[in-house]
């Protein structure tokens, strides 16, 4: 079936948004026309300005050439602003060139994408299919003719319009829109909704013991009469009254224990239940639902890397997930034992992390089976063996881009001890990166359980055009692979936790991390027409925090470790350690600009030291001290970070920084960081995160956390955790050059006024404590897993249909390509 270039296609999912089907609306239909009608007025205009395009030479420009083209033109023509054609280019995000046509992909609001189609010799204007355009750019990235049989992904025809978000500031805020669009509909008919909601309220039980409703009440006209019922007593009772005192009496009426520990809290439960049969209102809703004891076990999914507690982190792919994921542990225990016990429940929570057994541990405990988790009463690191398909064991670890061909057989192990260990299935899976949240699919589908989805990063994003040469890039990274899991993941999860508004949806300016799976293409393989739609009320933002035991402000001085302070002295000013530490500062009086990451290539370590390394102004102000990776190459296992390492070495000697610069090629342990944090905001120092993209930024809560101010990339996370100019500074990391000057700028103005610093760093103390602690994460997230899981029983949630999509999409497009790489 050919493709028509012109008329719409109902599959496309643009013009209003993904998942519309109509084509055009009224506003993009106003646009062509007015594009149209000023072409042929002024041809001469509009081939200067393709000229401009034209003249860069590429088949495919981003958003940055298409802008960088347009400033340069006006700053020669300014007239030129008043075209319509510049405007329109203003807001693309792509542009796809060949002889006759250059194809738009337009973005006029956040998520909402459009593809216009101009003829360069006639200039006719179309509005095209996302099909289209993305045929298109097969064509020239692969130099065959467009393939009219080409697989197409397309997830629209599941999409549940009535439950759909429809502004760009609900993007997020999925579990308030769900309560807000749910629960009047599925009050109003009470005998609909009748059946649904005591099923709901009676099917709570834990090691045997019925929970909230025994069945003696069989309709909601019973249940409100016993709730009156049993009101009358309870309000003559003190407040302090224990349920076992009324657990008689309660009893009789068909309430089992979960409603409260004791009478006041037992009686404002019971009035919430009323509330919402009465009148449904949305926080009514959500207050009750946090109250119900639906959550007394989870299981948490990470399974690659080195996962522990100790000698772990700064091996490959080991890093702030393995943090976070720890620090979110310790706080969903504490949250949910504290919600427990409000309710009257005498029942240890657990949580267990499922990760991999890696026999050949090389120091660390990844071949111990469980690890309990410090700081907890009752969570582990459970660790289950990868095998082959012959059923061996394998021994070393392997890469996050290779773990793919033994997740299924890891999903049935892990599922087997996981039961073993909990004595019964988790209420809860929550998966992490691409690889935890496929195995979360699997597993929270066999086991009927609410599923959650933390990406911590997608890999899509970060590599440019990883889709459309996807082939140059498979022996080494296997994004084919990885974008399937991620489709299927992201479809299938019950709701998707995001730590930030941009990772969703991005900004005015820019595409967000999620929504870069919209439209794709990997030619050859597969095309996605409709794969993600951002507006979907899954997504939630519940953005993390950093451990507060650990990282506090460095103002707090009797917390303070000092004990620390000879190592820290060391480490910052000692002699050189050969392969663990380069260079040694040659002043001890100067205030530090500091970062710590990873040595690869996105978080852009060695960019840092370029910029700082051509900055005389930034190398007078401060000196740099650098923590990442290995100092010596032949220490590392990952061959991205073997060659960071040979460039960091290269600048070293370029531009002479070897008294100036201390690169720390050591793991430190966190109450080391911590101190070393508050020891650099002691010398008025500042952190920098140069990352060419940043998922979210936890360096940059620790910092924040600990007083120093910040400056940090403008993709990603730290774009929404900073407040650009009053708790830190935003520095875009392709114009090196400009973010060494503003941070030299900064240094110099906070040292001839010092009430700047101050400033910073208390405005950077406020931010994290109104925004992004663990306290507020597992309470947030405890509510949400409740709601989804509310709804998930009561409505059509579970998406079977959607299912039997993603299972196809698994057993013939993700199974032969993972089988491929054992």
């Amino acid at each position: 079936m050919a493709i028509d270039h012109d008329a719409p296609d109902p599959r496309s999912g643009v013009g209003t948004g993904i998942g519309d089907g109509s084509g055009p609306d009224r506003e993009l239909t106003q646009l062509i026309a007015a594009l149209r009608d000023s072409m042929r007025a002024e041809p001469g205009v509009t081939h200067r300005i393709l000229h401009r395009i034209l003249g860069l030479r590429r088949a495919f420009l981003l958003q940055s050439d298409l802008q960088d083209a347009v400033a340069r033109l006006l700053a020669e023509e300014p007239a030129l602003d008043a075209s319509p054609l510049t405007r329109t280019l203003r807001q693309c995000q792509e542009a796809v060139i060949d002889d006759t046509w250059i194809y738009l992909a337009l973005r006029r609001r956040i998520a909402c994408w459009d593809y216009l189609r101009l003829h360069l010799d006639t200039l006719d204007l179309h509005w095209v299919s996302a099909a289209a355009f993305l045929g298109f750019k097969e064509h020239l990235a692969t130099g065959r003719p467009e393939d009219p049989f080409m697989l197409e992904v397309d997830m629209t025809p599941f999409d549940r319009e009535r439950d759909r978000l429809r502004e760009e500031g609900s993007i997020g805020r999925g579990g308030e829109f769900l309560n807000r669009s749910l629960s009047s509909r599925l009050f109003a008919d009470i005998g609909k909704g009748a059946e649904p909601l005591l099923r709901f309220l009676r099917m709570h039980r834990c090691r045997d013991q019925q929970l909230m409703l025994d069945g003696s009440i069989s309709t909601l006209g019973d249940l409100r009469n016993a709730l009156r019922q049993a009101l009358i007593p309870l309000r003559r009772r003190p407040a302090q009254t224990p349920w076992a005192e009324l657990a008689a009496e309660l009893r009789n009426h068909g309430f089992e224990p979960g409603w409260g520990k004791e009478a006041a809290r037992i009686r404002d439960t019971m009035g919430l239940l009323l509330d919402i049969l009465e009148a449904p209102s949305p926080q009514a809703l959500e207050d009750f639902l946090g109250r119900v004891p639906m959550i007394f076990s989870i299981a948490i999914l990470s399974p690659h890397g080195w996962f522990g507690q100790s000698n772990v982190l700064g091996r490959p792919d080991t890093g702030g997930q393995v943090v976070y994921i720890l620090d979110q542990v310790r706080a969903l225990e504490q949250e949910m034992r504290q919600r427990l016990q409000e309710q009257g429940i005498d029942i240890e929570p657990r949580v267990l992390v499922l990760t991999r057994l890696i026999p050949e541990a090389e120091g660390s405990l990844c071949n111990q089976r469980l690890e309990p988790i410090a700081g907890t009463r009752n969570a582990a690191i459970l660790r289950v063996p990868f095998r082959t398909s012959s059923g061996e064991e394998l021994r070393p670890w392997i890469s996050r881009f290779r773990v793919w061909p033994y997740l299924e057989r890891f999903a049935l192990d892990a599922e087997r001890e996981l039961l073993a260990e909990l004595g019964g299935r988790p209420d809860l899976i929550i998966g992490n990166y691409s690889d935890g949240n496929l195995l979360a699919s699997l597993m929270a589908d066999r086991l009927g359980v609410s599923q959650c989805n933390i990406a911590h990063a997608l890999e899509k994003p970060k590599y440019l055009f990883s889709d459309l040469y996807w082939g140059d890039n498979e022996q080494r990274y296997h994004f084919s692979v990885q974008f399937t899991a991620d489709l299927i993941a992201m479809n299938a999860a019950d709701f998707i936790v995001t730590s930030t508004y941009q990772e969703i949806a991005g900004t005015d300016h820019s595409v967000g991390q999620y929504e870069s799976y919209t439209h794709f293409t990997l030619p050859g393989l597969y095309r996605v027409t409709a794969g993600i739609d951002v507006y979907d009320p899954k997504f939630n933002i519940v953005s993390p925090g950093a451990n507060a035991d650990v990282y506090f402000p460095f103002s707090e001085q009797e917390r303070r470790l000092s004990h620390l302070q000879p190592d820290i002295d060391d480490l910052l000013y000692g002699d050189a350690r050969p392969g663990q530490i380069r260079g040694v500062l040659a002043r001890r009086d100067r205030p530090l600009l500091f970062t710590m990451a990873r040595l690869d290539r996105i978080k852009n370590i060695s960019g840092l030291l370029d910029w700082y390394g051509q900055c005389a102004a930034l190398r007078e102000q401060a000196d740099l001290v650098v923590v990442a990776g290995h100092v010596d190459a032949e220490a590392s296992a990952d061959d991205e970070e073997r060659e960071q390492i040979t460039e960091m070495h290269r600048l070293f000697d370029r531009h002479g920084l070897d008294t100036q610069v201390r690169w720390i090629g050591m793991h430190l342990d966190k109450p080391l960081t911590g101190e070393l944090y508050r020891c650099i905001a002691d010398g008025r120092g500042a952190f920098v995160q140069p990352a060419l993209f940043e998922a979210f930024g936890l360096t940059v809560i620790e910092a924040m956390s600990c007083g120093l101010p910040c400056f940090a990339t403008c993709y990603g996370g730290p774009l929404e955790i900073i407040q650009d100019g009053v708790s830190g500074y935003h520095i875009d990391p392709n114009h090196g050059a400009k973010a060494a000057r503003r941070m030299a700028e900064v240094l110099q103005h906070c040292a001839e006024d010092s009430s700047h610093w101050t400033q910073l760093s208390t405005a950077g103390l406020a931010r994290i404590e109104a925004q992004y602690t663990w306290r507020h994460h597992a309470r947030r997230l405890m509510t949400l897993a409740r709601i989804y899981g509310f709804w998930r029983h009561v409505t059509d949630l579970d998406r079977a249909q959607t299912r039997r999509y993603l299972q196809l999409l698994y057993g013939l497009q993700y199974r032969p390509l993972a089988a491929t790489l054992e």
